[in-house]
């Protein structure tokens, strides 16, 4: 394509130093605060976490008493019992 004459919205596009402004920071930050909700579900687990960290592992009074039936020689525990938990537990019932 031939270009004859002066047409200056041509050359004025090429001729253009591309003048462009200066950047201007801001110092300005907006920024949010992080926010977090927790689920109904999430607050019930906590709940029940919290009451088993009070729960002793060991039943103490429980303990006891069968120590007391083992030193007394009262202590008998039936061999089918016994039986039935293992079985329980290899089956896992």
């Amino acid at each position: 394509m031939k270009i004859r004459g002066d047409n200056p919205k041509v050359f004025g596009i090429y001729n253009n130093n591309n003048i462009t402004g200066k950047v201007v920071k801001k110092d300005i930050v907006a920024s949010s605060k992080d926010e977090y909700k927790i689920s109904g579900l999430a607050k019930d687990f906590q709940t029940v976490m919290k009451t088993l960290r009070n729960v002793p592992d060991i039943r103490k009074e429980k303990v006891n008493e069968i120590s007391r039936k083992i030193e007394a020689g009262t202590y008998r525990v039936e061999a089918g019992d016994i039986s039935d938990k293992i079985i329980k537990m290899l089956t896992k019932e």
